[in-house]
This record gives structure tokens, C-alpha cells and sequence, in this order.
């Protein structure tokens, strides 16, 4: 690639991130040290002194550390055990445990909330065993432990893929090497395989803390209103007379960007981050009689762990009454007729339908133009440009919704991107692409990694144009892998939560997730609607990821920092 148009697209592409990235974020933190006489740490202050709002960061660190532990400790035995080890099931079972990825976190707590209510499944079960006496309402007693497992149970899939990813990744030659000098298998793991896993391992958990230290959807499902993204999303309406959510939302940057950074610095500066690739290949040890089932065992265990919230929400979506019972007390399809008949739900179908698309197209055509820089350019800064547009991977939804909203008030710089009756639309689309870009950068460098350079130069020698070589040689080569994050982009676009609860404030313009929200604080049958419309995610999700997983072939690379 010529080095004027890999400039042009760099310059271009790094100022649209710093009108639509940097500077939302920018002026949140901005906006907290901005008092009536000029710089002040007041706000900041008044954040740490005040219990209410102490209690709430403390919390959502609390939650992020803990749903982070948990994650770990779920994904790395099921990808240690599928990297090394062949038995009955695999292949099906290696699919399975990614469910937790087909259902938005706050969906499923919907249905963890029917299961382990006052009146929920669980306790009908105990009491039907004659286990209690009288029902123990877990939630109110462990409502923490219940966000944390909800949140450790959905995002482990990321960790997960990374891991495996990790592993794969592995010179065999290594381990082999540590066995035929008599290292005893626990040795081994601690002193070649975990270290060598590790940059696997941090990706993946900084990346679920991150989400989990910012999570919104759950603790408002769960009515946990003492953590700081619930708070900043309760600071909205006051937000003109209110310096104190820009003060939080300021707070969880700098703590979201300083563990992205301590990550990124652990894995840069250890050698064991630069392993060379493997030279050989780890060939699974194949299980047989209990030893095989022992691991199928362990995947279908987490699978059924991680399929309650599913279970429930499914359950609740075709009850027609389920009140104090292990299963409905009976069945119906009235709930899918009626959601898709209700006011809201159609319109949020439609409004959620157009902002995604829209959203992946724009971050299709920045996506094929950052990794052509990356791959085919020799520019010196490519590095740079591949890394600015991972960030969105690093920094909270919410944050950028908040910068976002902030910016788009009257008489603020983004009020332009306000529509007719205040219509979200643009705001939505530019959040959703920014947000998703890095699946779409992914997959297109990948794609060119893999195909052959020398196909577009016999095309330009024979007098193609550079539209033209595109078009009919350079695109369809990698059409799948472009296919496969655009279709992650749309998905996890048309099911995003913190920009659609902060950004859609009128009905008419509500996306799915909002849509969703609305309808569990209705009156009425309104939270089995929102189990209803639910369900409609989780197979759209279902559908999506694999779709994406065949046509993108290795896993965890989406998320790699």
C-alpha cells in the first residue's frame, strides 16, 4: 500500500477517534475538575467523603475483583482440560460452555430473580424436600454474591477463549522438554504452563473486570442501587445541576484506564508474553471410561451452571402462572403474541434493527480501511493506529455513554447529532460503531494475514484499479472474515445496554435492550414480555455467534487486547 493513502486513512481515522472517542472521555474527567472559579478537586473529594458514594465504589470494585476471580476460576480448568485432553462430547460440549455469551447478563437476572426468589424455584424445591421450613430470600441476604455470580457466570466465555487461544499458542516442545527432565505434572503447570498462559490471562480479565467493574443492566435488575454505575445512571435527570456523576463517571475511567495499562505493561515487559510460536504440534491426550466422562463432566456441569439464568428466563417467557412453585403451575404462548403486539416492542424491534445496522456498516468501512494500514502498509505508526482502535475495547460503555449524553445537551458540541423530536439516532449509530469496531479491525486483519498479497499485485499489474482490485480480488478473499465480525458487531450492537438505557430517553425511540427495561417494571404481566423478548435475543445471539464462529474461525481473537 502506498504510503500517502495509509497516511490519509491513519489521520483520518485517528481524528475521528478524537472527536468521537478521546474527546467524549476527555471532557467527562474534564467536567469533574471544572468548578464556578476554574480547576478544583472538590467534586472528587466530595465523591470520597461522602458514605453513599464511598459505598458505591467500594462495591463495584468488590464486584469487578470478585466476578473477575470467579471467571477465572471457571475458564481456565475447562480450557486446560480441552486443550490437553480428547473425550466424549468435546466438540459439542466446547460450544455449550460459551452459552453464557447468547443472553444479555441483565436479561438472565431476570430469570436468576425467579428461580432464587422468596417465591422462586429453589425454594419451592427445598421445601418440597422438606429441607427448609420456610423460604430464605437469597437475594436480599446475598444480593452482592448473587451479582457477582450472575455477571462471573456471563463473562466467562471471555476469559475462556483467551485462554484457549493462549494454550494453543504453546511450544509443546517446552512442556515436553520439563516432563523428560522429571518435573511431575503440578510443577510443570506452575512452572512452563501458567506462566507461558498468562498473557492470555490478562487479556481476557481485564477485560472482564472492565466490564464487570462498570456493569449496569444487573445491579438495576437485581434493585441494587449502591454501586457507581447504578448512581450515575440515577444522576441523569440532574445532570445540568449536578457535577457529582461526572465526578463517578471520571473515577471509573482512571480506574478501568490504569488496569488496562497495568495489563498491557505486565504482558509487554514480561519475555514470557513474547514466546515463540510453537514449532510443533500438542497432540490431546485421549481420555477413555471414567476419565472421559470425568471431563465431559466438568464442561456439562458449568454448562448447567451457567444455563439457570436461560432456564429461568425461558420458564417465566411460556408460564402462564408461576408463583411459589419448581416448575410453572402451566404453559402458554400468550406472552410471544402478546410482546409483539405491544406498543413498545415493535417500534424498539425496528429502532434497534436500523441503529445497529447503520452502526456496523460504518465500523465495516473503518474496520477493512484500519487493518489494510495495519497489514499491507509499512508505515511506522501502524502499530499506533492498531492499538487506538482497540481502545474501546478498554474503556467503560458506560463512561462513553455518559460523555456522550453530557456532550449532546443544548447548546453543548454534539447537539447537532440530535435528531427531529430527540431523535438518539446518530448519537446511537457513532456509539454502537465506536463500541464495535475493534471486532471488525479483528477479523479484517486476520483475514489479510491470511491471504496471499501477491493475488492484489498480479491484479494491479494487469492494469486492475485500486477500486477495482479491491472489489473483485482483495474483499472476497476475505469476505468471511469480514462476515463474521460484522455479524458479532450487529449483534452485540443491537443488544448493547449502557448506551441504549443512557442515550433512547423518549419511548419512541427505544432499542431492544431499553425496550426490555421498561417492560420488567411494568405492572401486569409485563416482566413475562420482557422474558418473551428475551428469548428473541438469545436466539438472535445464538444464531449470530455461530454464524461468526464458522465463518471467523479461531476463537478468542475478538478480544484480545
Amino acid at each position: 500500500m502506498k504510503k500517502g493513502p495509509a497516511y490519509l486513512i491513519t489521520i483520518l481515522v485517528c481524528a475521528l477517534f478524537a472527536a468521537f472517542f478521546i474527546y467524549p472521555a476527555g471532557m467527562v474527567v474534564k467536567q469533574a475538575f471544572e468548578g464556578p472559579d476554574g480547576f478544583t478537586f472538590e467534586f472528587i473529594l466530595t465523591v470520597f467523603q461522602n458514605p453513599i458514594y464511598q459505598q458505591g465504589l467500594l462495591n463495584s470494585l468488590l464486584i469487578g475483583t470478585c466476578a473477575t476471580v470467579v471467571a477465572t476460576c471457571i475458564a481456565f480448568p475447562l480450557a486446560l482440560v480441552g486443550h490437553r485432553y480428547d473425550f466424549i462430547g468435546k466438540p459439542v460440549l466446547g460450544v455449550l460452555v460459551l452459552a453464557p455469551m447468547i443472553l444479555p447478563p441483565f436479561v438472565g437476572a431476570v430469570g436468576v430473580k425467579q428461580m432464587l426468589g422468596v417465591n422462586g424455584a429453589l425454594n419451592a424445591l427445598l421445601t418440597k424436600l422438606s429441607i427448609i421450613d420456610a423460604p430464605i430470600d437469597y437475594l436480599a441476604e446475598g444480593r452482592m454474591a448473587g451479582i457477582v455470580l450472575m455477571i462471573g457466570l456471563n463473562l466467562y466465555p471471555i476469559l475462556y477463549m483467551n485462554i484457549a487461544a493462549a494454550l494453543s499458542n504453546l511450544d509443546p516442545a517446552m512442556e515436553q522438554a520439563a516432563e523428560n527432565l522429571g518435573c511431575p505434572p503440578w510443577k510443570r503447570f506452575f512452572r512452563i504452563t501458567l506462566p507461558l498462559a498468562m498473557p492470555g490471562v490478562f487479556a481476557g480479565a481485564t477485560i472482564v473486570f472492565i466490564w464487570a467493574f462498570t456493569e449496569l443492566g444487573v445491579p438495576l435488575v437485581f434493585d441494587f442501587g449502591r454501586t457507581a454505575s447504578v448512581q450515575i445512571f440515577n444522576g441523569i435527570k440532574g445532570l445540568d445541576n449536578n457535577p457529582i456523576p461526572y465526578a463517578l463517571t471520571a473515577i471509573l475511567l482512571v480506574v478501568a484506564g490504569t488496569v488496562f495499562s497495568l495489563s498491557k505493561f505486565a504482558i509487554g515487559r514480561s519475555p514470557l508474553g513474547t514466546a515463540p510460536r510453537p514449532k510443533g504440534r500438542s497432540n490431546a491426550v485421549k481420555l477413555t471410561g471414567i476419565k472421559s466422562f470425568a471431563a465431559a463432566g466438568l464442561f456439562l456441569f458449568t454448562f448447567c451452571c451457567a444455563a439457570i439464568p436461560h432456564t429461568g428466563v425461558i420458564m417465566l417467557s411460556l408460564a402462564k402462572r408461576w408463583y411459589g412453585t419448581v416448575i410453572p403451575d402451566s404453559f402458554t404462548i400468550q406472552h410471544y403474541v402478546e410482546a409483539l403486539g405491544n406498543g413498545l416492542v415493535v417500534p424498539s424491534i425496528q429502532n434497534s434493527l436500523m441503529y445497529a445496522g447503520c452502526a456496523t456498516l460504518v465500523a465495516l468501512l473503518v474496520g477493512i480501511a484500519v487493518a489494510w494500514v495495519v497489514v499491507r502498509s509499512d508505515l511506522k505508526v501502524r502499530g499506533l493506529l492498531d492499538a487506538v482502535v482497540m481502545l474501546p475495547l478498554a474503556v467503560p460503555g458506560l463512561v462513553m455513554a455518559f460523555g456522550y449524553l453530557a456532550l449532546s445537551q443544548e447548546g453543548k458540541p454534539f447537539h447537532f447529532l440530535v435528531g427531529a423530536g430527540g431523535s438518539p439516532f446518530l448519537l446511537l449509530v457513532i456509539a454502537y460503531a465506536t463500541r464495535r469496531l475493534p471486532y471488525v479491525v479483528r477479523s479484517a486483519v486476520a483475514g489479510l494475514q491470511q491471504s496471499n498479497p501477491m493475488l492484489e499485485e498480479a491484479a494491479k499489474s494487469l492494469g486492475a484499479t485500486p477500486f477495482r482490485m479491491m472489489r473483485r480480488v482483495a474483499l472476497p478473499l476475505i469476505g468471511a472474515n469480514l462476515a463474521a465480525g460484522s455479524i458479532l458487531a450487529f449483534a452485540f450492537a443491537m443488544l448493547e445496554v449502557s448506551d441504549s438505557l443512557i442515550l433512547a430517553q423518549q419511548t419512541q425511540h427505544y432499542p431492544i435492550t431499553k425496550a426490555i427495561y421498561t417492560l420488567l417494571s411494568t405492572l401486569g404481566n409485563g416482566t413475562e414480555l420482557a422474558a418473551a423478548l428475551g428469548v428473541w435475543a438469545m436466539v438472535f445471539l445464538s444464531v449470530s455467534i455461530m454464524g461468526a464462529a464458522v465463518l471467523g474461525g479461531k476463537r478468542g481473537g475478538l478480544f484480545k487486547l
